[in-house]
């Protein structure tokens, strides 16, 4: 029997959460590992051993150690091709792809803009750390003309990569779901009809559904 997978890192984390999605949508065996970042547990030599860079998540399968979230859910979709949902990261090369130049166009246009606002308008207060307007104005417009890109392409497809739910759009998840749903910026996603609705039919995934309560968790296995 497979030892369960060990994800390390709060899980409201957007990285983390990111994660805990392929696993879900992959149907693979987790524990995750809470990291209490506000009291410097992700730079302890024991974590950095696992992740270098002291950031979050950090991945362990057996003897295997990753980090970066994108790398760890391709990692996942790559071993366990045959559980879940099989199609997560394309069936043959052409759908893979496409799923690929969309989780690049999440990683290089969407998670910039997004990220910067995720953290001044959701994680700032939080933390009590004076939010920098300026930052918010021009991030929300780069997002807005990524999300024009989106507009057009979802108006021509049912997903990013194609008529099937994908890696391309599990990647959104985390800094739409802040965005969509804590900032007060859903506007972003419901004034454009066809991001709107592709917003909603992801968001609405039960793999998607169970990562939120786990937000709500200090810990958690599955």
């Amino acid at each position: 029997m497979a030892t369960a997978v060990k994800v390390y890192g709060p899980p409201f984390s957007t990285a983390v959460s990111r994660v805990l999605a392929c696993l879900l949508e992959k149907n693979v065996e987790f524990h995750l590992i809470p990291v209490n970042m506000a009291k410097g547990e992700h730079k302890r030599p024991e974590f950095l051993k696992i992740q270098p860079f002291g950031q979050v998540p950090a991945f362990q399968d057996e003897s295997i150690s990753l980090f970066e979230s994108r790398a760890i859910c391709r990692y996942i979709c790559e071993k366990h091709a045959e559980k879940g949902n099989r199609g997560l990261y394309g069936l043959d090369h052409l759908g893979k792809a496409s799923i690929e130049q969309w989780i690049e166009a999440e990683g290089q246009s969407f998670n910039p803009a997004s990220s910067v606002l995720v953290f001044q308008l959701c994680f700032a207060p939080r933390m009590k750390v004076r939010q920098d307007e300026k930052a918010i104005r021009q991030n929300e417009e780069k997002l807005s003309k990524v999300l024009d890109v989106y507009e057009r392409r979802l108006g021509e497809r049912r997903f990013l990569a194609g008529d099937e739910f994908s890696l391309a759009d599990l990647c959104h998840l985390p800094n739409a779901h802040y965005l969509a749903n804590v900032a007060d910026t859903a506007e972003l996603f419901t004034s454009r009809k066809n991001v709107e609705r592709w917003w909603k039919e992801i968001s609405g995934r039960d793999s998607w559904k169970k990562v939120v309560q786990l937000h709500k968790q200090p810990s958690a296995s599955a």
